[in-house]
């Protein structure tokens, strides 16, 4: 173990820490978080199914918020303490409580990037089989489910995505994570806008977007709160220990408020664009049908690719898109497994050299689980779900909103919301300061434990999501 204890002021212990280069570099690697294949890939499949303009309503509420205010209270806590999540509950407190409050934060992480690396590679075959001109094969009936049950081609193309994901993070916080995001999410938004204006302008595409972005009061349901706020904890990169890891990497110039609201219109910006680049492709393709807008996680691998198929200009339109979302799941995955490797070097000593190692064999452990999960594996099905599955539910269902309300806990009863007002306004002027404390003190807590429960009641079959 090093040293030096965290405290509020550990400047002595940031000296060792990797930092970004400035304001630019911060904002792009938090919003490369951010957007991810939460955006691309679940957004536009909750929004299909939970209503359309209804859901994408609820979720910019809540996002400007609840989500504001979770982004702003794990960044100044990161920056406060120059710690990654275990470090920064401790230095408030080294009992049980504030030990797990922090250990929850930085495994959440730690579970994720495998599984998630898993559809990663399933992006990156897609996109090679694109490149191959094969988009009839990708369109047929059993493609994908044949694809995901064959252990070798699925295995091989998760541990080719999780390679690309410790190359960058061999390269370290400057050399790897900012240079990697400063060419990787201009070109993502460039993708984007293409490939959303091309599936706007196909025949029957624009009930899509009426559909997507006009609320309609009709399609609203309890269940659309639930959905959106768990999308929001997954979409933001809240509760995953990743923004204290990065509030730890930024100087006291940086402006939290004016960055925590530039990755909000980025994130929103994005996951506005990837319902358009979906849901009216999928209105083109079916005429609305409300078993295609249900697919669920299926929509990118079976439904986009017989809409793809269907199109004069459907390879083309393939790539576009399958590089994109590989570009979204490749910045997502890197934060997610950056956060570890900043956990192994605070908590056990170690180099970054060595923490990425272990980082890498985390990933390669839990991963081939996830990608045996559909084949040889699958007879290991914990509450009737595949171990990819089951590693979501666990991470996105339960410990996120767990440690969200860990954090709650410790801005309010012991930090205290003065002390991360100072925080922020030493860069900041803080204007939704009000607002913030409401949040923190009184509603963030209420939408959490809401969250939580109803996750809990689905798994157990009393309440269908």
């Amino acid at each position: 173990m090093r040293k030096e204890e965290s405290t509020g002021n550990s400047l002595e212990a940031g000296k060792s820490r990797g930092s970004f280069s400035g304001k630019l570099g911060y904002v792009l690697a938090v919003a490369g978080s951010a957007v991810g294949l939460g955006n691309i890939w679940r957004f536009p499949y909750l929004a299909a199914k939970y209503g359309g303009g209804i859901f994408l309503l609820v979720y910019l509420v809540l996002m400007l918020t609840f989500g504001y205010a979770l982004i702003v209270s794990e960044t100044a806590l990161g920056r406060m303490t120059k710690r990654s999540p275990v470090g920064a509950f401790q230095a408030f407190g080294k009992s049980f409580p504030f030990r797990f409050g922090g250990w929850i934060n930085a495994v959440i992480p730690m579970l994720i990037v495998p599984y998630y690396s898993v559809i990663g590679g399933w992006v990156l075959k897609y996109l090679f089989e694109y490149l191959r001109g094969s988009t009839e094969v990708l369109a047929g009936d059993g493609y994908f489910s044949g694809f995901i049950a064959d252990g070798v081609s699925v295995g091989g193309w998760f541990l080719f995505f999780g390679l690309l994901v410790v190359a960058v993070l061999f390269a370290g916080v400057k050399q790897g994570i900012e240079r990697v995001s400063k060419v990787m999410m201009p070109l993502l938004v460039v993708l984007a806008v293409f490939v959303a204006g091309y599936s706007m302008t196909r025949p029957g595409a624009w009930e899509g977007v009426k559909y997507f972005l006009i609320p309609n009061v009709k399609n609203f349901s309890w269940m659309t709160v639930v959905a959106a706020m768990g999308q929001m904890f997954y979409s933001l990169s809240i509760a995953m220990g990743i923004l204290y890891t990065y509030g730890s990497y930024i100087k006291k110039d940086v402006d939290i408020e004016k960055s925590t609201g530039q990755v909000e219109v980025f994130d929103t910006a994005i996951a506005i664009l990837a319902g358009l680049m979906i849901i009216p492709a999928v209105f083109a393709f079916s005429g609305g049908d409300p078993d295609t807008l249900k697919a669920g996680p299926a929509l990118m691998f079976i439904t986009i690719p017989k809409v793809f198929a269907n199109m004069g200009f459907g390879t083309g339109a393939g790539v576009m898109f399958f590089l994109l979302v590989l570009l979204a799941a490749l910045t997502s995955a890197i934060s997610l497994a950056e956060s570890g490797v900043s956990t192994f070097e605070d908590q056990l000593g170690w180099s970054r050299r060595k923490s990425t190692l272990l980082m890498g064999a985390l990933i390669i452990l839990f991963g081939l689980a996830s990608a045996l999960g559909f084949g040889a594996l699958d007879f290991i099905a914990p509450f009737g779900m595949s171990i990819l599955d089951f590693f979501d539910f666990l991470t996105n269902s339960l410990m996120m909103p767990v440690a969200a309300l860990a954090t709650c806990l410790l801005v309010t009863r012991v930090a205290g919301l003065g002390k991360i007002a100072q925080e922020v306004e030493q860069s900041s002027a803080f204007k939704r300061r009000g607002m913030y404390n409401i949040f923190m003190k009184y509603l963030a807590p209420v939408c959490i434990v809401i969250i939580l429960l109803s996750s809990i009641a689905n798994v157990l079959g009393w309440i269908s999501m």
